[in-house]
């Protein structure tokens, strides 16, 4: 019998979508379409249908020598063809987002190859090849993982994702990058990722109600599940902090756990 990865522990709901948020082989749920040229617009780093700034030629142009990494790890579209480093970053709601910073980070891990990944207090920033980011801002923007009003693509003047949320549920941006058409229910950009305007405003679809929320998020609440509800998910957090206080502190004593 082979292995099989256990993702993460627990049964309640935030534990569950976390343990398929990483499972590579969980399919995300496509809950809303956006268009490839609106994507690019929105991450803001070239125009619709302008070519790809590369910082080296194809590698199959390259001649590179005989290498057995190489003919082991198939590269990305965009390391193949030599595209620059780009970005997208999203930042996602303390109020019951699909999924968080840190979670993001576990399941981008599981999911795509050829990125750096990093996650702050309350955004995730992922790099890689400029048509690799895009095929997977494109896949998480449509995707259950995204909600247009708990979860913004943001590349600076990120904070605001743990303050108030307006009276249409949209989360706080300083920067007002989005709006709520009330005529359509939808939440549109007005601005790319980094605050420019674009040309016209690009719709992320409605944003769910609430009680679809609390069912598709990763996060444990006091107005929602608790840590103390589910018994396996707050051992493993006891046993993480125990593990990090008394391992720095007495690293050759014995483990408690």
């Amino acid at each position: 019998m082979g292995y099989k990865a256990q993702f993460h522990p627990g049964t309640s709901d935030p534990s569950k979508n976390r343990k398929k948020y990483m499972d590579p082989a969980y399919k995300l749920q496509k809950i809303r379409s956006v268009s490839d040229e609106d994507v690019v617009r929105v991450l803001g780093h070239r125009q619709p249908g302008e070519d790809y700034k590369s910082v080296h030629p194809p590698l199959e142009e390259m001649g590179e020598p005989e290498c057995p990494i190489r003919e082991l790890v198939e590269p990305t579209p965009g390391a193949k063809a030599g595209d620059r480093i780009r970005y997208v970053q999203f930042t996602d709601s303390v109020y019951f987002a699909p999924i968080s910073p840190y979670q993001r980070s576990w399941m981008y891990s599981y999911r795509y190859r050829g990125m750096d990944s990093g996650t702050l207090s309350g955004r995730h920033v992922v790099e890689a090849r400029e048509r690799d980011v895009e095929a997977i801002a494109k896949e998480l923007i449509e995707s259950e993982t995204f909600d247009a009003a708990r979860t913004g693509i943001r590349g600076r003047t990120v904070h605001g994702h743990a303050l108030r949320l307006d009276e249409n549920g949209i989360m706080f941006d300083a920067m007002q990058r989005y709006v709520f058409d009330k005529s359509t229910g939808e939440v549109k950009y007005v601005k790319d990722m980094v605050g420019e305007p674009v040309p016209a405003p690009i719709s992320v679809g409605k944003p769910l109600s609430e009680n679809e929320l609390k069912t598709r998020t990763t996060i444990y609440r006091a107005d929602g599940i608790t840590i103390k509800q589910d018994a396996e998910v707050l051992q493993m957090v006891q046993n993480v902090h125990w593990e990090r206080s008394f391992g720095g502190f007495e690293p050759f004593k014995e483990a408690k756990f």
